[in-house]
């Protein structure tokens, strides 16, 4: 399992529509807005990399007013 944490900018005020569309995005285990450089972070569970790139890329990225992501990968010690 993998857990990335993914960091979202949007574009100047298509905050409340991205936060709308990922909101409907299954692999989304949380999704929250932030004040700061950067507007959303969405949790993701993942069955592995490969996942949890095709969630980003195909799932996030392309929702439209998404400007910019950086994505964090959780570990567990």
């Amino acid at each position: 399992m993998v857990t990335g944490f993914v960091l979202i900018s949007a574009m100047p005020g298509k905050e409340q529509e991205v936060h709308s569309e990922l909101s409907k995005v299954k692999e989304i285990a949380e999704l929250h807005s932030l004040f700061g450089e950067y507007d959303l972070m969405a949790r993701i569970e993942a069955k592995d990399f490969g996942e949890l790139e095709n969630i980003i890329l195909n799932k996030i990225r392309t929702v439209g007013g998404v400007a910019d992501t950086k994505t964090l990968v959780g570990t567990k010690f």
